[in-house]
């Protein structure tokens, strides 16, 4: 009987308990499952064993759970390339890269990727500053007919940059300030539509040796400092610049000088004489240059090329031009010169290195003694001129007309060096026009 009541009373104890036990399992069920809701745990094994114990938030340090951890990012992170200054090149040319409109050759499908040294057109050194950084250094898109409205945001963006060559595309707008890129020293904008004056601030490039803005659409007038500028080369032709030659022309360092094909005026400068030991070749072809012809173009000791073909100058050719022993081309063409051819010039195909003398569609009159055989081997090109016995001249009430004009160019028989009369110097070997630097950047390349 104490054995019956003993179990009874044990039933009912357990009867009165059990609903509490019920209670603790089910709030155990739904506090895991609010955990896993906020994500505590997310990222292990996915074996449905126990989380570990979650950090406390650090908005709030009651609460004992994490955030929720932040989905990973599809954005190139600096850390994905080989240094900071590629992953700065690599956001500037992703950006201009969106801002182009054609791409013929394919060219910008190569802009792919974390190696921006690798893509087509982008070549990478180390700046002096960081000589173990390399970095986007040149930039090489000639020929590459690209198309894009502007080329600001991109190339002052790269500021280790020492060359940007850009000729034959469809770039546009005006030339950016450049003045952040200490290191530039060629800048070949050629043959695109850039338009506007020219482009000042490349003033301020102190390392710049080489400058090409042929073939675009600028116009206005050179500053005078840009001839003061310590270059190599200046090719400035065929835009629409207009404006008189900057009377200290000769104060320029530079080697090759192409200003043809614009709006020049006024004579050409007798500074030119301080340029006789730098200026190789220099075109002042098809301006409006007028004047006479100064004597200190015959100082140019060393140039190859001198063309002032088709222009507005006058006057005699001075004799101090047979001192012009280096050069190959003469080109005269198309003025309003007369008078004699001198002999001291026409010696220079023998005593020199002359290979070309065109004097056509002036009003020569008279040929020194050396001319004849120059017009005979056709070295010497005087078509279109005054002078009797000679087939392909102006017709004579042509040549009356303009010899009967006032003339005020004084006749220069001044010779300022010393020319061998009798002894013959070794030619060097002549060039073709098409092998001269300045000649070559009269050639446009023909539209793609």
């Amino acid at each position: 009987m104490a054995i019956r009541s003993l179990l009874l009373l044990l039933c009912i104890i357990f009867l009165l308990i059990s609903p509490s036990l019920g209670d603790r399992t089910q709030l155990k069920r739904q506090r895991k499952a609010i955990e896993i809701s906020i994500g505590v745990g997310v990222g292990g094994s996915g074996s449905g064993s126990e989380s570990p114990t979650a950090s406390p938030s650090p908005t709030d340090d009651s609460c004992g759970c994490s955030a929720p951890a932040s989905p990973p990012s599809s954005e190139p992170q600096p850390s994905d390339f080989p240094n900071l200054k590629q992953y700065y090149a690599y956001l500037v040319i992703q950006r201009f890269k969106q801002s182009i409109t054609c791409d013929p050759n394919g060219v910008i499908q190569t802009w792919v990727g974390y190696r921006p040294c690798t893509y087509q057109g982008f070549y990478c050194a180390a700046p002096p500053d960081s000589p173990d950084t390399p970095t986007i250094a040149s930039v090489d898109f000639n020929g590459f007919r690209l198309c894009a409205p502007t080329v600001a945001g991109f190339v002052d963006q790269l500021p280790d940059l020492a060359l940007f060559h850009a000729n034959s595309n469809n770039f546009s707008g005006p030339i950016p300030d450049l003045t952040g890129l200490p290191y530039l020293y060629e800048l070949d904008v050629s043959n695109n539509i850039h338009s506007g004056p020219f482009p000042a601030d490349v003033l301020a490039l102190s390392n710049l040796i080489f400058l090409d803005l042929r073939y675009n659409l600028f116009a206005g007038s050179v500053p005078a400092s840009v001839f003061a500028l310590d270059l190599d080369v200046l090719f400035l032709n065929n835009n629409n610049f207009f404006q008189p030659l900057p009377a200290d022309l000769g104060s320029s360092p530079v080697a090759y000088l192409t200003l043809a094909n614009n709006g020049f005026t006024g004579p050409i400068p007798r500074s030119i004489c301080n340029a006789s030991k730098t200026l190789v070749e220099v075109l002042f072809l098809n301006n409006r240059l007028s004047g006479c012809l100064p004597y200190e173009i015959g100082l140019l000791s060393i140039a190859t090329v001198f063309d002032a073909g088709f222009n507005q100058l006058t006057g005699p050719i001075p004799w101090s031009f047979g001192c012009l022993l280096k050069v190959e081309q003469l080109n005269l063409a198309g003025n309003l010169l007369y008078g004699e051819v001198p002999d001291v010039v026409c010696r220079l195909a023998k005593d020199g290195n002359l290979a070309n003398l065109s004097l056509s569609g002036n009003y020569f009159t008279l040929l020194g003694l050396s001319c004849w055989d120059l017009v005979k081997s056709q070295v010497l090109d005087v078509r279109q001129n005054c002078i009797l016995g000679l087939p392909e001249q102006r017709p004579p009430s042509e040549c009356s007309k303009f010899l009967l004009r006032p003339k005020h160019c004084p006749v220069s028989h001044y010779i300022p060096c010393s020319l061998s009369n009798c002894s013959v110097k070794p030619a060097a070997s002549k060039s073709t026009s098409s092998e001269y630097m300045t000649y070559k950047a009269l050639h446009q390349p023909p539209p793609n």
